[in-house]
C-alpha cells in the first residue's frame, strides 16, 4: 500500500467510523477510493491485509487504535466482503437488504444467499447511535423543576422523618432555589414555584418539569393534560409548563444535576429539628455557597451571571400573589345544585347529573364544565344554605306565582279591559292573597272564552264582588241563560203568541154558534165559524188534531 500521511489516515478512519461511504470519504478528502479501502482494511485486519484473502474476519485492534466493525466469529470471510463498498453505498441510499441482494445478483453475479447479505448489513453497516444534542437557552427563557429527598427532620414522639426537597434552576445562569415540603401535592408544588419566582424577582417564560402527579393529570409528550390549578397559576404569572417526555430525564438534565448538588453539598449528613429550620438553612446555603460558586459548564459565577444577564430578562412579577384556591369534582344533584362544604350552589339545568369542577376560596365559588369553561359563580355560603341563580331554573319549573303579580296582570289585560280592571282592583283589596286569585282567573280561559270572562268581570266589578267564586257564578248564570234562550227562541219552535192565536182560531166563539170543545160552553152571542158543524163537527175535530 502506498504510504500516506498519518493525519490523512486518521481522517479517513474517523470519517469511516461515523458511517461515511468510501466514495464520500474519497470525495471529501481528495484521495482515491482504493486508498480509502486499503486504509480501512488495514485498520480492520492488521498489516497482513496486503493479501485480501489472508487472515480472518475476526475483529482486531488496528495499528491506529480503531475498533473493527465486524462482530462475527472465526471462519472464512463473508462472500459479501468484496462488495463492501457497493453494499455500503446502497444501504446509505436507504435500500433494503433484499433489494441489495437482488442488485448484487443482477449486476455483479453474486452467488451468496439473501441471508448472508442481511447478516452482513446488520453486523457491519449498522449505524452507531447519534450523540445527544445539548440544548442551551437564552436568559430568562427557561427554568427546570424537580423533587428529591431532603434531610431528616425530627417530629413529635422522638422520631425522624425525611421530607421532599423542591428545587428549581434557571437554565441560563444556574441560579437555584430550594425548599423542603412534606408532600408533593399540587398546593405545595404551586407554592414552592411561586416562592421561587419572588426569590428570583421575576418569572421565566417556561417551566420544564417531569410528569409529577401534582401538576400533570395525564402524561402525553404531544398534548399533556395539566392540573387546572397549575394552568390558572401559569395564567396568573404569564408562564407556561412544558412536561418532559415520560421516562426521559435527560430532557431536564440541568435540574437532575441540581438535585444531586443540593443533596450532596447542602443536606448530606445533616439533620434538623423542624421543617422550618431546614428551609432556613437551604435559603442561607443558596446565597452563601451555591450562588458564589463558579459553575462547571458556564465557567462563570452563578450570582454575577444571574444579576448581570438573567434577572433583567425575566418577566415582571404581578402585583399580587396567586389567589390560592381549593377545587374538586362534583356531580350535579337532581335539584340542579352541587354540594360544597355542606352548602349548595346551582348550575344551569343542562348539566343535571353530570360531573363538573368546583373551585372555591373563602369568598367565591366558581363552577366549570368538562372543557373548563366557567358556567356559574356564587358567593360562598354558610353550611346548610342554598345559593340559587334564577337563570339556572328551567323555564318549565317556574310557576306563575314566582313570575309575580306584574306578569299576571299583563296576562289579564290580554283577556279584556274589564278583566284587567277587576284584577287590579282585586289585588289592591286582597294584597298577596290576590296573586293566587289572579292565577285562578287566568285558568278560567281553559273552559271559557275571553269575551265571556271579560263580561263576567264587568258584572262582578259593577257589584263590587272581588272573589273568584263570584266570577265563576256569573259565568254559570250566563251559560244557563244561553241554554234557555236557545230553547225559547229556536227558529224550529213557534213562539207562545203564535200558539195563542192558533188556539183562538181553533176553538171559535159564541158568535159563530159553535159548540165548545170537550164540554166547554161557548161564549154568549157567538156563532160557529164557516165550515164548522157544531160540537161534533168535522172541522172542530180537525183543528183539535192539529
Amino acid at each position: 500500500m502506498n504510504r500516506i500521511a498519518m493525519a490523512m489516515r486518521s481522517a479517513i478512519l474517523a470519517l469511516w467510523r461515523q458511517g461515511w461511504s468510501f466514495r464520500r470519504i474519497a470525495r471529501e478528502l481528495g484521495v482515491h477510493r482504493d486508498t480509502v479501502s486499503r486504509c480501512v482494511r488495514v485498520a480492520r485486519e492488521g498489516p497482513k491485509a496486503a493479501n485480501p484473502t489472508a487472515g480472518s474476519d475476526r475483529p482486531v485492534e488496528a495499528e491506529f487504535g480503531v475498533r473493527a466493525e465486524w462482530t462475527g466469529g472465526s471462519g472464512p470471510p463473508s462472500l459479501c466482503e468484496p462488495y463492501r463498498e457497493t453494499i455500503a453505498e446502497k444501504a446509505e441510499a436507504g435500500l433494503s437488504a433484499q433489494r441489495i441482494h437482488q442488485d448484487l445478483v443482477t449486476e455483479h453475479g453474486f452467488e451468496g444467499s439473501y441471508e448472508s447479505v442481511k447478516r452482513f448489513v446488520r453486523r457491519t453497516l449498522t449505524r452507531r447511535p447519534l450523540p445527544f444534542r445539548r440544548m442551551e437557552t437564552p436568559p430568562g427563557e427557561q427554568a427546570q423543576v424537580d423533587f428529591g429527598r431532603g434531610a431528616l427532620v425530627e417530629v413529635p414522639g422522638g422520631k425522624r422523618r425525611r421530607p421532599h426537597v423542591f428545587r428549581i434552576v434557571l437554565s441560563f445562569s444556574r441560579k437555584g432555589y430550594s425548599e423542603a415540603v412534606w408532600k408533593q401535592t399540587t398546593e405545595s408544588f404551586v407554592r414552592c414555584v411561586e416562592n421561587a419566582f419572588w426569590h428570583f424577582g421575576g418569572v421565566p417564560r417556561t417551566l420544564v418539569i417531569d410528569n409529577l402527579k401534582a401538576a400533570v393529570t395525564k402524561a402525553d409528550w404531544y398534548d399533556p393534560e395539566l392540573n387546572p390549578k397549575v394552568e390558572s397559576f401559569c395564567l396568573h404569572y404569564r408562564t407556561a409548563v412544558l412536561p418532559t417526555k415520560p421516562y426521559t430525564p435527560r430532557h431536564k438534565g440541568k435540574i437532575e444535576s441540581g438535585i444531586g448538588y443540593v443533596q450532596k453539598n447542602a443536606l448530606k449528613g445533616r439533620a434538623f429539628s423542624s421543617l422550618e429550620e431546614e428551609n432556613g438553612f437551604l435559603l442561607e446555603w443558596e446565597t452563601s455557597h451555591a450562588d458564589l460558586r463558579i459553575h462547571g459548564t458556564t465557567r462563570k459565577q452563578v450570582k454575577k451571571l444571574f444579576e448581570q444577564e438573567e434577572r433583567p430578562a425575566l418577566l415582571t412579577l404581578p402585583t399580587d400573589r396567586f389567589p390560592f384556591f381549593h377545587e374538586a369534582e362534583r356531580t350535579v344533584h337532581r335539584d340542579g345544585h352541587v354540594e360544597l362544604e355542606k352548602a349548595y350552589y346551582s348550575v344551569p339545568p343542562e348539566y343535571l347529573g353530570r360531573r363538573v369542577w368546583v373551585r372555591w376560596d373563602p369568598r367565591v365559588v366558581r363552577v366549570f364544565n368538562a372543557r373548563f369553561e366557567e358556567i356559574a359563580v356564587h358567593v360562598k355560603r354558610e353550611p346548610g344554605r342554598f345559593s340559587t341563580d334564577p337563570s339556572h331554573i328551567a323555564r318549565e319549573k317556574i310557576s306563575r306565582v314566582e313570575k309575580g303579580a306584574a306578569y299576571l296582570l299583563k296576562r289579564a289585560k290580554l283577556v279584556g279591559r274589564n278583566a284587567a280592571r277587576w284584577a287590579e282592583e282585586m289585588l289592591k283589596l286582597r294584597g298577596v292573597q290576590g296573586v293566587r286569585v289572579l292565577m285562578g282567573l287566568l285558568s278560567l280561559a281553559e273552559k271559557h272564552g275571553s269575551m265571556e270572562i271579560d263580561h263576567a268581570c264587568e258584572l262582578a266589578l259593577s257589584h263590587g264582588a272581588f272573589r273568584l267564586k263570584s266570577v265563576r257564578a256569573m259565568l254559570r248564570s250566563d251559560e244557563k241563560q244561553g241554554r234557555l234562550g236557545f230553547m225559547e227562541e229556536h227558529p224550529v219552535i213557534r213562539s207562545m203568541s203564535e200558539y195563542g192565536r192558533f188556539v183562538s182560531a181553533s176553538f171559535g166563539n159564541d158568535r159563530a154558534g159553535v159548540a165548545p170543545l170537550a164540554g166547554r160552553p161557548s161564549a154568549p152571542g157567538t156563532a160557529p165559524s164557516k165550515g164548522e158543524s157544531g160540537a161534533g163537527g168535522r172541522g172542530a175535530r180537525k183543528e183539535e188534531q192539529v
